[in-house]
């Protein structure tokens, strides 16, 4: 961000001086122009053999002196103003690094095993996105066995995509119907919204389709009263303004807001289908992608700072970024525990320790405070035997 406003400062610079010169250059000229008009009128109703007065003669060289001397101040101005606009690419190059590549480490997929991993994963973005043509074409070209049951879902999640964007529910209340002991176990609402949805298309036709909306709730509002009762309380209650204009009763909001309904349903039926299919909302390629435009810029930002101080091989020399970086709720799929004593996350070689009193430190912390066969908890008065500390699994 700070070198996006230092870009746009350099180009409000120019914009200014543009204007400037352009004022500058066409009240000069039009001021010229009308000097030029009134010198050829005069000249034009004199007489055929009119000879030049001294001072006419002097008139002329002074004009065509002031015409010379405005091209020479415009071409210098012109000059000065490309000189401007050549700096804003200089600022560019300044500001924003384009040697990604300082972030990156040559040797993390320059194995065939891990290009094949790469394929695959962009594979199933293309399958996840309805593109089947490309994904078999990746997988073909690049020797992917991709399963029936690794795309086959993916097909129906794009159909009925496409379907909701075009305002079709049958496909998705199919899906819904087909689904919905396991939609209940996993408390979704999904199959409620979409009834509701279809109920409030009825009363948006009018007072001639009231009969059709009672006998819809009737059918299918019935299962869902355990859950949302107070929701269909609302729904009936609109039958009251049914006979008038329903967009001006006290639910119009649920009239007016049509499309926030039709998008919230598609969030939760993407949500919730991925949920059934043990998968992300968003492919592991569009993670990456949106992790690493978070991650870009603060490892940018730490490389220049290594550089300066000459300490680049720390980055190099381990597994573990130089900086923590916070991708969010979201990008957080597993427990990590971070030892309250070394400030250090677990690994394999250093996994948590959990001590008789209840306290967790790291293995290194454990050792480290470790006084012969006895050791006292950092957190307690307790003092314990270090073989005595378990091994904790998150």
């Amino acid at each position: 961000m700070e070198a996006c406003l230092a870009v746009e400062k350099d180009v409000d610079k120019v914009l200014t001086k543009f204007e400037s010169i352009n004022d500058h250059s066409n009240r000069v000229l039009s001021e010229l122009v009308n000097q030029l008009d009134d010198l050829k009128n005069e000249l034009q109703n004199a007489p055929e053999d009119h000879v030049l007065t001294n001072v006419q003669q002097e008139l002329l060289k002074q004009t065509m002196t002031k015409v010379k001397d405005t091209i020479s101040r415009l071409a210098t101005e012109h000059r000065d103003l490309h000189s401007s606009v050549s700096k804003v690419g200089k600022s560019i190059d300044r500001n924003f690094v384009q040697d990604f590549a300082a972030c990156s480490r040559e040797d993390v997929f320059n194995s065939a095993e891990k290009i094949q991993i790469i394929n695959k994963i962009i594979c199933q973005h293309y399958y996840r996105q309805g593109m089947h043509d490309i994904a078999d074409a990746l997988a073909d070209e690049s020797d992917i066995n991709v399963e029936s049951h690794e795309k086959e879902p993916f097909t129906e999640l794009h159909h009925i995509s496409e379907s909701l964007k075009n305002k079709d529910l049958e496909p998705l209340l199919a899906w819904a119907t087909a689904h919905h002991y396991a939609l209940e176990a996993q408390n979704s609402s999904l199959e409620f919204m979409i009834h509701k949805l279809k109920y409030i298309e009825l009363l948006r036709k009018g007072p001639a389709y009231q009969g059709d909306a009672i006998t819809y709730a009737r059918t299918y509002f019935r299962k869902f009263v355990q859950r949302h009762e107070k929701d269909i309380q609302t729904l009936m209650g609109m039958l009251l303004y049914v006979q008038n204009d329903i967009t001006q009763s006290p639910y119009s909001t649920y009239f007016t807001s049509d499309s926030e309904m039709w998008l919230e349903i598609y969030e939760m039926f993407i949500r919730d289908a991925c949920q059934l299919l043990g998968v992300c909302v968003n492919s592991p390629l569009i993670t990456c992608i949106n992790a690493g435009c978070q991650t870009i810029p603060a490892l940018l930002n730490i490389k220049q700072v290594m550089m300066q101080r000459q300490v680049t091989g720390i980055w190099k020399g381990s597994e573990e970024l130089p900086i923590e970086i916070d991708l969010g709720t979201d990008n957080r799929y597993h427990s990590m525990f971070a030892c309250p004593i070394l400030r250090q996350q677990s690994t394999k070689n250093n996994p948590p320790m959990r001590l008789i009193c209840g306290h967790v430190i790291s293995r290194d912390a454990l050792q480290k405070l470790c006084n012969g066969n006895k050791m006292k908890c950092p957190y307690c008065p307790m003092e314990q035997a270090p073989q005595d500390a378990r091994l904790i699994y998150f």
